[in-house]
């Protein structure tokens, strides 16, 4: 029994050898190209030196007393966060702190990526890699380092870009077309990970036009190229040495690349810095409308198949698409010339057309596809073009005499209601005073103080208004109802309920 077990193992190494020497031939038959480009060297050797390190400083004012041995809380990833850690770690004294208690302001130091796109000396990075900086650098990457002038920054896109006067040329790189990548395309991102200037690192792409919900425009490059802290305001190439992205994000549980970045695509990059280098700030298209997405039981409530655009739930009286004839309960397919498939291929195609601009809006009302012509206005800060959320209220007061509809307990608007629900004058329909917990209603998050203005696109004052359209619509044989529902200020929104 012993004496067969060496037999047995060598038996298994001849096999594990043969294995081996089959591997090996199997490997050597795949081209090369399948195991990644040759180009990836090709390309690094002729972008290396646009790409550029940014090097930034602020004062920040230290705490006195106990807490001078306490770091900072800091988001993940935040700039700052590194320099914080290595200080507190490595702090000299007793205590790790200054005599005396009184710890005097301190300068820290934060490092990022950037790339030059022009060779006077314009430099992109991200804004939150210069955000509250007192100085800015940029460093090249044969180390020369030059003082930077802050042209201007977008924080809804996160980008920012940068002046310097170079003492020698620079090289610069050109923007490519994002829209033209496809889902495994091979990437390159080079860059500052963990303050290793001039990295290379590859990839494909993972994905297209993803949204994260970071932002208003999300629209990102998906890719599996390592990108790690560091990396934020590098260029992500494509094979032809184009910039096709500015890597900005990670999703990461350890704060290292586990194969998920991302990148604000080409096409938003090169609107935003065009812009930034003219005015200095973004000039931003306005249609004047609050949007929500079209649920399947909206589209079915409008008669709208596919289920596709952006509903508009309300219209500002000082915006452009009140004079246009655009109403609450039209839904927008089509912005000049662009399909619309949800709310944020709105929000982003409006924001990218320029301010003055007449464009066509194609609507559907009540089934039926219309046109109008919209001059569009200038969206400022306090300007929101977002979906519809509802609120919720407590109703701890005694209920009046109502009826039942839609697992809804309504009641004619009053003058007691109205102080009661705090709503305006200008809201007219029927309050929801109760709302049954099983109920469809309640899952949508529809709330007491709630006041329903439209059903079925047609204007109600009464409990009864409401129950003969839902009896209308359920001999017509709908399996919803769309309900038009405004908040106590007016801000409206829509709701499809189930008549089943």
């Amino acid at each position: 029994m012993t004496a067969a077990r060496p037999a047995l193992s060598r038996r298994f190494r001849m096999m594990g050898a043969a294995i081996s020497i089959g591997a090996a031939s199997m490997l050597s038959s795949v081209p090369a190209f399948a195991r990644g480009p040759d180009g990836i060297a090709d390309v690094a050797e002729k972008v290396i030196d646009a790409v550029v390190n940014i090097s930034t400083s602020q004062t920040v004012e230290a705490k006195g007393g106990g807490g001078s041995n306490t770091m900072p809380q800091l988001p993940p990833g935040s700039p700052f966060e590194e320099f914080f850690d290595d200080f507190f770690k490595n702090r000299r004294g007793p205590g790790g702190g200054s005599k005396g208690g009184d710890n005097p302001p301190r300068k820290t130091n934060s490092l990022g990526s950037g790339f030059i796109i022009d060779a006077s000396g314009v430099v992109v990075t991200n804004n939150h890699v210069i955000a509250d900086a007192d100085e800015i650098h940029v460093i090249l990457n044969d180390g020369t380092k030059i003082k930077a002038e802050l042209v201007g920054v977008d924080k809804k896109t996160d980008l920012a870009v940068l002046k310097i006067k170079p003492p020698k040329p620079l090289v610069a790189v050109k923007f490519g077309d994002s829209d033209k990548l496809r889902l495994g395309d091979w990437v390159v991102a080079i860059g500052n990970p963990f303050s290793l200037g001039g990295t290379v690192t590859a990839g494909i792409v993972s994905a297209k036009n993803r949204d994260i919900s970071s932002g208003p425009y999300d629209s990102y490059i998906q890719t599996d190229a390592s990108i790690n802290r560091g990396n934020s305001g590098g260029p992500l190439f494509n094979l032809d040495g184009d910039v096709i992205g500015v890597n900005t994000l990670i999703i990461s549980p350890s704060g290292g690349s586990i194969g998920i970045g991302f990148a604000v695509p080409s096409k938003t990059v090169v609107g935003v810095v065009d812009q930034l280098r003219q005015f200095g700030e973004l000039r931003r298209g306005w249609l004047g409308v609050r949007i929500q997405s079209v649920t399947d039981e909206i589209a079915e409530s409008l008669n709208i198949k596919p289920a596709r655009g952006a509903l508009v739930a309300g219209v500002d009286d000082k915006g452009p698409a009140k004079p246009a004839g655009i109403e609450p309960g039209d839904v927008v397919v089509k912005f000049d010339g662009k399909d619309v498939k949800d709310p944020k291929d709105l929000s982003r195609v409006v924001a990218d057309t320029a301010v003055g601009k007449e464009v066509d809006v194609v609507i559907i009302r009540k089934g039926q596809e219309e046109t109008k012509k919209v001059t569009l206005g200038r969206l400022e800060d306090n300007e929101k073009v977002q979906q519809v959320n509802a609120r919720s209220k407590d109703d701890t007061a005694e209920k009046p005499v109502t009826q039942k509809a839609l697992g809804l307990d309504l009641a004619t608007l009053s003058k007691d209601l109205r102080t009661r629900y705090k709503i305006k004058d200008s809201v007219k329909g029927v309050v929801v005073t109760n709302v049954d917990a099983n109920s469809d209603a309640a899952e949508k998050r529809l709330s007491a103080g709630d006041v329903i203005v439209e059903v079925a696109q047609e204007a109600v004052s009464s409990g009864a208004d409401i129950q003969k359209r839902v009896d209308q619509l359920k001999k017509d044989g709908k399996k919803s109802v769309l309900l038009l529902v405004s908040n106590g200020d007016g801000e409206l929104r829509f709701v499809a309920l189930s008549v089943q």
